[in-house]
Parts: structure tokens; C-alpha cells; sequence
């Protein structure tokens, strides 16, 4: 800058010869097509529901009336337990509305090292570090975890958040078929033996609700000098003997290095963490980005992250009573002639597959008419070529609401032609 406050900067003597603006937004002009023509049919949008209001774990107001909620991953029902909220209400007395500042600054609260006490208890670990949320925990763990000359493998069908993970650090990326333990074991075959190497697997794959062969993937990464990580977030709570997940189930405690959850499914709050045994797991702190540089979670979401854990501790009832809803709902479907993603129910997440997206679409709107709220899924959040409609159970599911889901599932799978 000159004394005057100008540049020494010569600027263009023809306006005309200034290049024209590049509008960054025209790239999303087709998606902004597609959504409209989808409007213009009259369709709600399937992707911008409003809850009016929540009455329970199970049941909301849409568009004014009462519905039955099948699409949310409120899985154990924790989000209106009277512990759970007075929890809250205790912190937000106690301590404000926000901490405003990051954890390695000011913003470690006595509730976030009660969450990652619970978690340590809940899991029987010696470390636990809570995220902002469980995209921001596989964002961190994984872009720290491995870097520049060493290799993530992971399943072809991983989360969005192990994608993105893979794409913030400085590692190698390698896929294996889904689900595919021989090709799992042949990609890892042909990498450097001396090179550091992450396995990034996850316990419940949330589009079709199928569950991974943890068991035989894990043995196969430790053969060949592997850590492991599984992301068990839509199996905390109610797989596994202790609702662990289904690492614990298959038997897999001792040989998964790292495991990633969320609080926005079981527990019934917002939040991300990761737990290990790994003796130098409290180094994560000092060197993961997203840990660092971001605000911690408001001291009223860890207290209730903290005492909805400790209640999954000993809710045996609700796990047994969950499995039971999810047998009960696709043993159902399945008579009806559905075409499901899982041949049994593997998880409380069932999949009913659509011939197209005008189909998918049909049968979203005719089940919310009748007072059922669902999720619409489809590419590229699930496999190509894929429409669905992805249920998700609740231990708060009563019989009856079950019934009533079953029967209106019927109706509407008429009504589109999806059974007969």
C-alpha cells in the first residue's frame, strides 16, 4: 500500500477486459432441478421434514398429524427418559448453555470427563475421548491415526465419515468389496509388509442394515500386522452381551485396537468418541484437528450422553424387547412379499427395496399420509442403482405400533405396486 492508501497495483484500463464472475453455485444446478420437479408433483420433500412436534421416542406431529416414527435412530428409546432430561436440566442449571471455547482450551467441563468415564465403564477400557459429534470422531481418528506413507483399507460401502476421513489425511486409500474377507485379505497381501496399515470396519452398515464378518475381517487384518478400527455406531446398545456392539458379540474384544461410536442413535443425545486399550491412546488429544480446533459439546448434551450410557449398562429388557420389535417387523414384511436389504434380521435397521425412484418416492408419501414417517434413501448414500426405504426400530415400539406399521406398509405397497 502507498502512503495514500493505494495499491501500486495497475488496474485493467477497459472495465470490459475484467473476466466475468464464475458462479460457484451453477455446479448444483441439477440437483436443484431434480428437487424441484419432484416439489412440482406435489410429493412432500422427502429430505426436509419438519417435526411439529415430539410426543415420544415413537411417535411425533407432522405436517399436524400424529405419526408413528420408524426413522429415526433413537434404537434404545432414550431421548425422553426422566434421568436422561433431568441430567440436562441439572447441567444447564449448573453450568450455562455453552462452553464456548475448545477442549485443550477452556472448554473441559465436569460432565465431559463424567461422559468419558461412563464410556470407559460402559466399555471396560482404559481411554475415551468424546468428538463433536461421530462424523467429526471418524474424521479425527482416521486422518491421525494413518498418515503419509501408510494405508487405510477400508469396505467399499463405508460411511460417508470413513470416506471423508480417509480424504483429510495424508495416507494411502485401498477398498474391498463389501463385506469380502478373501478380497480384504488379497488387497492386503499385496501391500508393504514394513508399511503402517489402518483396517477401518464397521459393525452395522446403516443402508441395508447388514453386519460385517468382524470375526473372520479381524483375524485376517491382524495375519498381516493390521490395526483395527470398527465404527459401531448403529450397534451400541443393543448388540453384544453388554450392548458393546457386534464386535463384542462376534468376540472381537481383544484384537479391535480402536472403537468409534456416536450418542445421536442409542443414547439418545448428539456427540461423538472413540475408546482403546491402546497404552498411548491420550496422545489423540495433542494431535487430532478436529478434537483441537473446535468448540466442545454444551455441558447439558454430556450429561445426558453420561447418563444415558450408565442406564445402557443394565438395559437388558430394552435390547431383548428391540430384537424383538425388529423380528416381529420383518418377519412381516417379508410375508407381505417386500423385498428386503437382509435376509433376517441382522440389526435394527430394515430395508425395503424399491423398483425406482418414483416408486420409493410413491410409497415414502402414501406411508406419512397414513401417519408413518420412514427415511428415503437413495444414491449416492446407498449402493448404485438402489431406492429404498430404510426403517429403524425403537425399543419403544409397543406390539400394537407394530401392527399398525405392518398394516400400513400393506396399504401402501398396493397403492405403488411394490406386492401384490
Amino acid at each position: 500500500m502507498t502512503d495514500a492508501g493505494q495499491t501500486n497495483e495497475k488496474l485493467p484500463a477497459d472495465p470490459a477486459a475484467v473476466a466475468p464472475e464464475t458462479d460457484l453455485m451453477s455446479k448444483f444446478d441439477g440437483l436443484i432441478a431434480e428437487r424441484q420437479a419432484l416439489i412440482d408433483t406435489g410429493v412432500t420433500d422427502p429430505f426436509a421434514i419438519v417435526m411439529d412436534r415430539v410426543k415420544s421416542p415413537t411417535e411425533a406431529v407432522i405436517k399436524g398429524k400424529d405419526t408413528i416414527l420408524l426413522g429415526t435412530y433413537n434404537y434404545m428409546g432414550m431421548t425422553f427418559d426422566p434421568d436422561v432430561i433431568q441430567a440436562g436440566h441439572d447441567a444447564l442449571d449448573q453450568f450455562g448453555s455453552g462452553t464456548n471455547g475448545s477442549r485443550m482450551l477452556n472448554g473441559t467441563f465436569r460432565d465431559h470427563m463424567e461422559v468419558e468415564e461412563a464410556l470407559r465403564e460402559f466399555y471396560g477400557v482404559s481411554g475415551a475421548i468424546v468428538f463433536s459429534t461421530g462424523y467429526m470422531a471418524n474424521l479425527g481418528m482416521i486422518s491421525t491415526l494413518a498418515g503419509k506413507g501408510e494405508y487405510v483399507i477400508l469396505d467399499a460401502d463405508s460411511h460417508a465419515s470413513i470416506y471423508d476421513g480417509c480424504k483429510q489425511g495424508y495416507a494411502e486409500i485401498v477398498r474391498f468389496r463389501h463385506n469380502s474377507v478373501e478380497d480384504l485379505d488379497k488387497r492386503l497381501g499385496r501391500l508393504p509388509k514394513e508399511a503402517g496399515k489402518l483396517v477401518v470396519l464397521e459393525g452395522v452398515y446403516s443402508m441395508l442394515g447388514d453386519i460385517a464378518p468382524l470375526k473372520e475381517m479381524v483375524a485376517v487384518a491382524k495375519k498381516h500386522g493390521c490395526m483395527v478400527l470398527s465404527d459401531e455406531a448403529h450397534s451400541m446398545g443393543f448388540y453384544g452381551p453388554n450392548g458393546r456392539g457386534v464386535y463384542e458379540e462376534q468376540g472381537c474384544e481383544g484384537d479391535v485396537d480402536f472403537i468409534v461410536g456416536t450418542f445421536s442413535k442409542s443414547v439418545g443425545t448428539v456427540g461423538g468418541f472413540c475408546v482403546s486399550n491402546h497404552p498411548k491412546f491420550e496422545a489423540i488429544r495433542l494431535a487430532c484437528r478436529p478434537y483441537i480446533f473446535t468448540a466442545s459439546l454444551p455441558p447439558s448434551v454430556v450429561a445426558t450422553a453420561a447418563a444415558s450410557i450408565r442406564k445402557l449398562r443394565h438395559a437388558h429388557n430394552k435390547r431383548a424387547h428391540l430384537w424383538e420389535n425388529a423380528r416381529r417387523l420383518h418377519g412381516g414384511l417379508t410375508a407381505m412379499g417386500f423385498k428386503l436389504g437382509t435376509e433376517k434380521p441382522d440389526s435394527a435397521i430394515i430395508a425395503v427395496i424399491l423398483d425406482d425412484q418414483e416408486q420409493a418416492v410413491a410409497m415414502w408419501q402414501a406411508l406419512l399420509d397414513g401417519g408413518l414417517y420412514v427415511n428415503m434413501a437413495r444414491p449416492p448414500a446407498t449402493p448404485a442403482g438402489t431406492y429404498l426405504l430404510r426403517c429403524s426400530l425403537c425399543a419403544e415400539h409397543t406390539n400394537e405400533q407394530i401392527d399398525a406399521v405392518l398394516g400400513m406398509f400393506q396399504a401402501a405397497g398396493r397403492i405403488v405396486n411394490a406386492i401384490s
